[in-house]
């Protein structure tokens, strides 16, 4: 049982916690500006637990729909699923457990959070496909990464007005952004295998496409904020963020593998600084 519980932590990132702390802080950051500031205890663990559930579920689907391709890549090849260490049937059956144990966080909130949760949940199953037939399946995964905004503010204020998304758009090029440095690891077994990713579509125009991304991301959060928290809170929390951008492109301008890696890994830090900066805005209004 120990062993298996291993495979079973293995198979949803546990020791990762990079890939739900991606999804969590730009989720965060969306509840406290839909509430103008602390939501509650109950809203914030909702949206942190359901967060890491959902991310989970998301990896078991993502590694049934890949375990083909998974055994050709480097990174992948000793995925629990690919290696046949746990059955196809087990890794869906966890994923439908952790997907009903979200679903359940959500339906301690409101109708509207309740209805756009399946969208949320439809967008999870498709990504794993778009990587077949899309030639930027990032931006697939954007949406889906990014729809714990809509869902923030319609636990808080009951509907999704535009600022949600606008944020999500904001969000959407973040993601393009940092799953674009991850798909730059694979590039070669990916080009190899029929993959599509943002990586093999861009060329060499993948770097300056990531920094651009980062421009549109940071730009579209700091107007969004402007007109809701203090200004100097906004300026320092993107030029913080800016700084973090830099720094990445020192890391991937070369194309390396470990740059790449590391680059992509580092990315929560970028979200956490945006929502210190939402959550102390609030705090110091």
């Amino acid at each position: 049982m120990r062993e298996k519980l291993g495979l079973y932590l293995d198979l949803i990132r546990w020791n990762r916690p990079a890939g739900w702390l991606l999804l969590l802080w730009p989720t965060l950051s969306a509840l406290w500006i839909a509430a103008q500031g602390f939501p509650g205890w109950h809203l914030l663990a909702v949206f942190t637990l359901g967060t890491i559930l959902m991310r989970s579920a998301g990896c078991c689907a993502n590694d049934v729909a890949d375990r083909e391709f998974d055994r050709h890549v480097k990174r992948t090849a000793q995925r629990p699923v690919t290696r046949g260490a746990i059955s196809v049937r087990e890794a869906l059956l966890l994923g439908a457990v952790l997907a009903l144990a979200a679903f359940g966080l959500v339906l301690t909130t409101n109708a509207v959070t309740i209805a756009w949760s399946f969208a949320a949940l439809a967008i999870t199953l498709v990504y794993p496909y778009a990587k077949r037939f899309v030639s930027i399946p990032q931006a697939v995964l954007g949406i889906a990464f990014s729809f714990g905004i809509p869902m923030a503010f319609a636990a808080v204020q009951s509907r999704v007005p535009l600022v949600a998304w606008v944020l999500l758009l904001g969000n959407l090029f973040w993601v393009l952004a940092y799953d674009t440095e991850y798909a730059m690891v694979d590039r070669d077994d990916d080009v190899k295998i029929g993959m599509k990713t943002s990586a093999i579509t861009l060329g060499t125009a993948d770097v300056p496409v990531i920094m651009l991304c980062y421009f549109a991301y940071l730009c579209i959060w700091a107007v969004t904020m402007a007109g809701r928290i203090p200004l100097a809170v906004v300026l320092v929390t993107t030029g913080a963020g800016a700084a973090q951008a830099l720094w990445h492109y020192s890391l991937i301008r070369t194309r390396e593998r470990e740059g790449c890696f590391k680059a992509f890994r580092v990315n929560h830090w970028l979200g956490f600084t945006m929502f210190a900066g939402v959550a102390a805005g609030y705090a110091f209004r």
